[in-house]
């Protein structure tokens, strides 16, 4: 299938799709599934596409008979990491690397396994992935938390922008009472719909964290550790207290409707409000926290699609049930004028607001479904099942707009007069309102079954490449060092270190990063250990790729220093990419929102004009200083980056000359022995000395290279014609004078 025609058919399924839940998946994994390891690892890491529970996330390593050799969880300094450390000396053999990752973002739980090999591989042994199925207890809770937040913001905006409109009577004292008691009964409903979603919510979390049943969460209390313990905890507990709020609200609403109808009828204008954030809650925990292609913009599109679902399917309810009450004293030609004048005006509403679910909806579904196979996946068919669930109430809808707005369709006119008049009276009265609001309960059922439903893991993040790895042996210690991932960002330095007899026991290893083009040196760091000659630092000394250096000091209990140095060729493809930016899809996506938005709000924007009574010498000045106060905005932003690109520069300006000498061992003595015999006058304890000593956590290769060719204050250069070669081994050698208090921080 083309990508044209693939986008044509994503338009087709996302035109009118409601929010859904999606789970992480693995963007690196080290070591890669199925890969052959000539020696044992170290440590194994799985990064995510999103953050994980700390308190419920789970790494297990178990041999080809199943025994469990180590467990590990989430890495403290970057909580989209699962890792363990590996026993050392595994044997040659299969593996079986068991995942449990819970994510943070909307509380599910997948259960998978990989596979790796020492020595070659094994046949027989395979990695297992959770089926994407949905949970049926979460599409239960998914689909009365849905409902009742669509029919608690759906009839508090339909009060506020059609009922007041259409049947307010005309001193504003707001709509007639047996009205008022069926909205007030409707959002109590709603009230206690979500309440009872949110409980089975927390139930049905808390057996997911904990892998338990029912009974088991019940009778250890389990959901106490969910609540607060997680983030699903913390949104819930927001929306609970929430839901508290909005209910002590309506009884307050309700006691003094009569006493202070003012206070009454601001309560209720201002529930849609309260609406939007319950809606804005469920965005937090949908699938759009999860996007690879900027989450907090994922969030503000899918809140508002919901948004326009939510005044179109919560409405159109509340509509259907407020009319039988609203229209029961009337009868005849009052009967029919009462109901099109709401039916009017929402049908009006509803048209921008359709725009805004498509292309909401379009750009949800970008992010999601990126090739054909992923229409075949369960999430695929999934939306599919929606959307024909749903034509026929856009069939419906679209067939109530036109004789509403334009008199009888076509379709009437064609067919008997008493069936043509029948057609008629059923939407001038709301009956196919009705109709139309009991449809809409079939798709929010498929819609909470999707929001279930894994999305397809899309193919470009998840890559598998090998860590960069060196050994070299040095002073009579063997070292293997390895960097994980080896790219951009936060790694993990392990050192498996030994000596000639096997018993390497050094009282302390160090480390330094040093990337000679920018003259870029870290501060010492003490590497932990973990066990035998096992060490482990991290940090995010790498900021960009390109030729770095790894210096390791290692000293023993009498003192002596060994140095070993690594060259490392830094890759950006190594990087841990959990995002990508946007294509022209999504940018054109965004821009016709943004114009649909425009377009609804510019009714409200003309009557502020009009209450401004401006003139065309008072609008023309406005625009100038709009116009000139957006240039001043800009300009003032590019000199802003220009004086932090400049600041950047003049802080850590691109060396004179780059230390081409790798300071190794054979460096360090090769410059010891030059130090002794061409730099005696710097051996004395001069201030200047001290001083240039002092200097060496900060100074500059190449400002310590002047010093030995040219000198420094009272120091004077090294004798003899040094060649350049021979004055980097000076540096080198005389950076091992630097004090290095962090370093045993």
């Amino acid at each position: 299938m083309k990508r044209g025609k693939l986008w044509l058919l994503c338009a087709l399924l996302a035109c009118l799709a409601l929010p859904s839940g999606a789970h992480g998946f693995v963007v690196r994994a080290i070591p890669a599934d199925r890969s052959v390891l000539e020696r044992s690892p170290t440590r194994l890491q799985y990064w995510f596409s999103e953050d994980l529970e700390p308190r419920f996330s789970e790494i297990h390593l178990r041999d080809q008979t199943g025994q469990v050799l180590a467990s590990g969880g989430v890495d403290p300094r970057n909580r989209a990491l699962l890792a363990l450390r590996a026993p050392s000396r595994l044997p040659d053999g299969a593996y079986v690397v068991e995942l449990r990752p819970a994510f943070a973002s909307d509380g599910h739980v997948i259960a998978e396994s990989r596979v790796f090999f020492v020595g070659e591989a094994v046949g027989g042994v395979a990695g297992q992935t959770e089926a994407a199925r949905a949970i049926p207890l979460e599409a239960l809770w998914r689909a009365l938390l849905n409902l009742a937040n669509f029919v608690f913001f759906g009839a508090s905006s339909l009060y506020a922008l059609v009922l007041l409109p259409a049947w307010g009577s005309p001193g504003g004292a707001g709509l007639p009472r047996r009205v008022n008691r069926a909205m007030r009964n409707c959002l109590a409903v709603a009230v206690a719909l979500a309440f009872a979603a949110s409980l089975l919510a927390l139930l049905q979390a808390t057996m997911a964290f904990f892998n338990a049943g029912a009974s088991q969460v019940l009778e250890g209390s389990l959901w106490q550790v969910v609540l607060i313990g997680s983030r699903f905890g913390d949104v819930w507990t927001f929306r609970f207290a929430l839901l508290i709020f909005c209910a002590v609200l309506l009884f307050v609403a309700e006691y003094y409707r009569a006493l202070m109808p003012g206070l009454a009828a601001g309560i209720w204008r201002g529930m849609p409000w309260l609406g939007a954030l319950f809606i804005g809650l469920s965005m937090a925990t949908s699938h759009a926290a999860g996007s690879t292609i900027l989450p907090w913009l994922a969030i503000a599109v899918d809140w508002i699609h919901a948004l326009a679902a939510a005044f179109w399917l919560g409405g159109a309810l509340a509509l259907a049930l407020l009319l039988r009450a609203a229209l029961a004293p009337l009868e005849g030609e009052a009967k029919r004028r009462a109901a099109q004048a709401a039916l009017r005006r929402f049908s009006r509403l509803m048209g921008p607001l359709v725009a805004l679910i498509v292309l909401s909806g379009l750009y949800t579904a970008s992010n999601f479904l990126l090739s054909p196979a992923d229409l075949d996946a369960s999430y695929g068919r999934a939306l599919t099942l929606k959307l024909l669930l749903l034509t026929p109430v856009v069939i419906l809808a679209g067939w109530q707009r036109l004789h509403l707005r334009s008199g009888p369709p076509r379709l009437t006119k064609v067919l008997p007069p008493a069936w043509s008049a029948r057609l008629a009276h059923t939407v001038e009265i709301g009956n196919a309102l009705r109709l139309e609001a009991i449809l809409m309960l079939l798709p929010l059922g498929a819609v909470a079954w999707l929001s279930a439903t894994p999305v397809p893991e899309p193919p470009a993040p998840a890559v598998d490449i090998a860590a960069p790895a060196s050994a070299q042996t040095v002073g009579g210690f063997s070292l293997s060092v390895s960097v994980i991932p080896g790219g951009p960002g936060f790694n993990t330095y392990d050192l498996l270190v030994s000596s000639g007899d096997g018993k390497a026991d050094p009282l302390r290893i160090e480390l330094q990063w040093v990337n000679p083009e920018r003259a870029l040196r870290s501060h010492w760091q003490r590497v932990e250990r973990v066990e035998g000659g096992l060490y482990s630092g991290a940090g995010d000394e790498i900021d960009a790729p390109g030729e770095w250096q790894l210096l390791v000091d290692i000293f023993d209990e009498a003192g002596g220093r060994t140095r070993a140095a690594f060259q490392w060729e830094i890759s950006e493809a190594a990087a841990i990419q959990q995002t990508r930016g946007p294509d022209l899809i999504h940018v054109l996506l965004l821009l016709a929102l943004a114009a649909a938005l425009a377009k609804i709000a510019l009714p409200g924007f003309r009557k502020l004009v009009g209450a401004l009574n401006l003139t065309a010498l008072s609008a023309g000045i406005g625009l100038a200083v709009v116009a000139l106060s957006l240039a001043v905005m800009a300009f003032g932003a590019g000199l802003i980056a220009q004086r932090q690109r400049e600041y950047a520069l003049a802080l850590h300006p691109p060396p004179a000359i780059v230390n081409a000498v790798l300071p190794d061992a054979a460096s360090l003595e090769r410059g010891a022995a030059l130090y002794r015999e061409r730099c005696l006058v710097w051996q004395g304890q001069s201030a200047d000395f001290r001083a240039l000593r002092n200097r060496l956590g900060s100074a500059r290769d190449d400002f310590l290279y002047a010093v030995v060719a040219e000198g420094w204050r009272s120091l004077p250069a090294c004798e003899g014609q040094l060649s350049p070669e021979q004055r980097w081994d000076v540096v080198n050698y005389f950076r091992t004078f630097e004090a290095r208090t962090r370093a045993s921080e």
